[in-house]
C-alpha cells in the first residue's frame, strides 16, 4: 500500500466511511505512542532532579530548577519550527525522524548520571536536548488534524494529545520504579549509592534514560512503515506563514498558553515545588497523579467540547483554574500557616484537571475558527471556491495548532522558573501563584469577548 495518499477528502461522507476512517485511525493509533514517548523524554528531568542530590551531585536548588525548566525552554522553541514541518516533509517521515531523535537525550542521560563528576554543563546540554520531545507535540497535532473531518477533530486531537500527555504521568510513575533495580544487568552500568541521613540504598538512576530506548526504536519503525503522508497537505513555509497575519492565531496562542502552558509547567515544577514546601514528603510517590488527571481530563474534554462547544468549556475552565490556584495558596505553608499537604495536593489535582479540559477545548476551537473564516470568505463564490476554502482552512488550522502549542510550551520553562524565583526572593511561591491568577483573568476576558458570549464575532 502506498505511503502517500493522493486522494484525501475527509469532509466527503462516502469517502470517509468507505476509506478514510480506517486510515485516519491507523495513523492516530501509531501517533499516540510516539507522542507519549516524546512527553516522557521531555519531562524526565522533573523526576531525575529530585534524586541527583542524594547520589552525590552538589547542585543547589536554583540549579535544579534550571534543569527542570530548560527542557521546556528548548521544547517550546523547537515547536516553532516543528509546527511547519509536516506539510514540508510529510507526516509519516517527520514522525519517524522526530521520534528517533529522542534516542539522543535518553541514551545521554543514562550515561551522564552514572558519575558525580559529570559537569553541570553536560546536564544543561542534556536538558536542552530533551526539548526534542517537547517539539514533537506541535508536528504530531498538526499531522493528525489533517486526517479527520471538522466534526471529529476535537475528539481525535483530544485522544492524540490526551493519551500523548500521559507520557508525563508515565515517566513520573515508571522512573521511580525502574531506578530501584538493575533491569538492564551489566549492560546498564553499576548502581549508585543513594544517601539521605542515616538511610542508604542502591539506585540505578541511569535507567531513567535507558528504559525508553527500546520503545523509541519500535515506535520509530511503526511510524516509518505504518503511517501515511497526505499529498494535498503539502505546503511550503511561505504558504503556512499566512497564519502570522491572522488575529485569531495570536489570541489562541494566549489562551493555549493558559491551558497547555499551565499543564506542562505544573507537571515540570510540581515535584520540586512539593519537595521545597513539604520537605518531609517524597514527591515522586504522588507527582505522576497530576499529569495523569490532566491527560485523562483532556480526552474527556475533547468529547465534551465537541458536544457543548470549545469556547464555553474554555471560559468555565479558566474560572475553575483560578479557584484551584487560590486553594493552593490557602494550603501552602507560610509564615503564619504550617500548611496542609493533602489540601495542597488536592487543589493541584483540581488544577491539573482544569488544564486538561482546557487543553482539549482550546484545540477544538482552532480548527473551527479557521475553517469558518475561510468558508465565510468563499461563501457564494461557487463549489470550486468552497472546496479550496476547506483545503486552506485545514492547512491554516494545522499550522496554528502547531504554532500555538509552541508558544504554550514556554510554560514548561516559565512556571518552574517562576516558582524558583519566587521562593528565592520571598521564601514562598505565593507571588508566582498570584501572577498566574492575573493571567487567567485575561484569558477569561478574551474567551468571552471573542468566542463565548452571545453574538460573539467567532462562536466556536
Amino acid at each position: 500500500m502506498s505511503r502517500v495518499l493522493t486522494k484525501w477528502l475527509p469532509e466527503d461522507h462516502d469517502f470517509w466511511h468507505n476509506e478514510g476512517k480506517a486510515i485516519a485511525r491507523l495513523n492516530l493509533w501509531i501517533s499516540i505512542p510516539c507522542l507519549l514517548l516524546s512527553f516522557a523524554v521531555w519531562m524526565v528531568w522533573s523526576v531525575v532532579v529530585v534524586n541527583l542530590p542524594n547520589i552525590g551531585f552538589k547542585f543547589d536548588t536554583d540549579q535544579l530548577f534550571w534543569l527542570a525548566a530548560l527542557p521546556g525552554l528548548s521544547g517550546a522553541t523547537l515547536r516553532i519550527f516543528y509546527s511547519f514541518m509536516v506539510p514540508i516533509f510529510g507526516g509519516r517521515k517527520w514522525t519517524a525522524i522526530s521520534t528517533a531523535s529522542l534516542l539522543l537525550p535518553a541514551i545521554g542521560i543514562g550515561f551522564a548520571v552514572q558519575s558525580p563528576d559529570t559537569p553541570y554543563a553536560t546536564f544543561l546540554t542534556l536538558a536542552l536536548l530533551c526539548g526534542f520531545g517537547g517539539g514533537n507535540f506541535a508536528s504530531s497535532m498538526s499531522n493528525i488534524s489533517f486526517f479527520f473531518p471538522k466534526a471529529q477533530k476535537g475528539g481525535a486531537l483530544g485522544l492524540n494529545a490526551g493519551l500523548g500527555n500521559l507520557g508525563v504521568s508515565v515517566v513520573q510513575f515508571v522512573v521511580p520504579i525502574v531506578i530501584t533495580a538493575g533491569v538492564f544487568g551489566a549492560l546498564g552500568g553499576d548502581a549508585q549509592i543513594w544517601v539521605k541521613g542515616a538511610q542508604t540504598k542502591q539506585m540505578w538512576l541511569q535507567n531513567a534514560g535507558f528504559i525508553w530506548v527500546p520503545f523509541i526504536a519500535v515506535s520509530t519503525l511503526a511510524a516509518w512503515f505504518g503511517m501515511h503522508d497526505i499529498a494535498s497537505a503539502k505546503a511550503s513555509f511561505a504558504d503556512q506563514a499566512v497564519i502570522f497575519k491572522r488575529k485569531h492565531n495570536w489570541l489562541m496562542c494566549w489562551l493555549y498558553l493558559g491551558t497547555f502552558g499551565s499543564f506542562i509547567g505544573y507537571s515540570a515544577g510540581f515535584p520540586l515545588l512539593t519537595k521545597t514546601q513539604f520537605p518531609e514528603i517524597n514527591p515522586v510517590q504522588y507527582a505522576f497523579l497530576g499529569p495523569l488527571v490532566g491527560a485523562i481530563a483532556r480526552v474527556a474534554g475533547g468529547w465534551i467540547s465537541d458536544k457543548l462547544g470549545g469556547a464555553i468549556v474554555t471560559f468555565w475552565t479558566f474560572i475553575l483554574m483560578i479557584a484551584a490556584v487560590f486553594g493552593v495558596i490557602q494550603f501552602a505553608p507560610s509564615a503564619t500557616n504550617p500548611g496542609s499537604f493533602w489540601g495542597f495536593f488536592s487543589m493541584f489535582m483540581l488544577l491539573f484537571m482544569g488544564t486538561g479540559v482546557g487543553n482539549a477545548s482550546t484545540f477544538r476551537m482552532i480548527p473551527i475558527i479557521f475553517m469558518t473564516e475561510r468558508q465565510r470568505e468563499a461563501a457564494g463564490k461557487g463549489k470550486q471556491a468552497e472546496e479550496a476554502a476547506i483545503v486552506a482552512g485545514n492547512k491554516e488550522a494545522a499550522a496554528v495548532l502547531g504554532f500555538t502549542s509552541a508558544i504554550a510550551a514556554y510554560g514548561a520553562f516559565f512556571i518552574p522558573k517562576s516558582f524558583g524565583t519566587s521562593i528565592a526572593a520571598t521564601g514562598s511561591a505565593e507571588f508566582a501563584l498570584y501572577s498566574f491568577i492575573c493571567f487567567y483573568v485575561t484569558c477569561i476576558v478574551i474567551t468571552w469577548l471573542f468566542y463565548s458570549r452571545r453574538n460573539a464575532p467567532m462562536p466556536c
